[in-house]
């Protein structure tokens, strides 16, 4: 056994782990489990069912990793967790894996920085560099756009999409997808404007800024439907060329959405 591994951890004869994977005291670790190089496996931790980690991940003690869905339909199937590279997952955490009533497999981007008692339910899709902060509860088959970060103590309902560089604040209850850029909060969810300060730190110009604050206008001021708000955002991409690539990612998420838009 590697030196990295402590002695009472308990590693399944079938699991494929790098060879500088540390594993703290009493971990346990089943036999259809992957670990990439660099990860860090805390005290206590119990990683199990058809779950592949990629490389410096860090995850802290107390995590529940890869168990099976939380849904009375499942018989047992081999569904699976895929989770990337370097994410960082605080105490307590607990993440299932997917079901076969939809892709069968619940997967976590790279570089999220996912905090205590986060749970992340059954064939959940998450980006990459979200921030889901603590006691965030996710539901089955959510999914969650690159760069989103969820306020502590959101409940999300299974279904629902989060746009990327949405935020979101803290307690809120978000019943219906969230578009991207978006930032608000409430039970029920409220949006007030658009994530200006986030989309400056992340490259986008003030020209595409100004374009998505149009877009939210269309969206939230105008009193129009969302398919006549698209058909605007359409013609904002021909005025405002440069921003035709963000305007695009907003035009997309509504045409995709069916549990229909978080309006009030």
């Amino acid at each position: 056994m590697s030196s990295l591994i402590h002695p009472s951890a308990i590693i399944a004869a079938g699991a494929r782990i790098a060879g500088d994977v540390s594993i703290g005291p009493y971990s346990v670790i089943g036999e259809h489990v992957e670990i990439g190089a660099g990860t860090i496996v805390g005290p206590h931790c119990v990683i199990d069912g058809h779950t592949t980690i990629g490389a410096n991940n860090h995850f802290y003690r107390f995590c529940s990793i890869g168990g099976m869905p939380q849904d009375k339909k499942y018989q047992g199937e081999p569904t699976r967790l895929e989770i990337g590279d370097g994410n960082t997952v605080r105490e307590y955490v607990t993440i299932n894996t997917g079901t076969s009533q939809d892709v069968g497999v619940t997967r976590l981007g790279d570089d999220n920085w996912i905090m205590a008692y986060v749970h992340i339910a059954h064939d959940c899709q998450i980006g990459h560099h979200t921030v889901i902060a603590n006691a965030v509860q996710l539901a089955g088959h959510i999914h969650i756009g690159d760069w989103a970060i969820l306020g502590g103590l959101t409940a999300v309902h299974q279904f629902v999409r989060i746009g990327a560089h949405t935020m979101i604040g803290g307690t809120s209850s978000i019943r219906q997808d969230i578009p991207p850029y978006l930032i608000g909060a409430g039970d029920p969810f409220r949006p007030v404007g658009v994530n200006s300060e986030g989309l400056g730190r992340r490259g986008y110009s003030p020209d595409d800024i100004a374009a998505l604050k149009e877009t939210y206008k269309l969206l939230y001021r105008r009193n129009l439907k969302v398919e006549e708000a698209c058909e605007q955002m359409r013609v904002l991409q021909q005025e405002k060329p440069a921003a035709h690539d963000a305007i695009q990612v907003m035009v997309d998420f509504l045409s995709a959405s069916t549990r229909g838009i978080a309006r009030s």
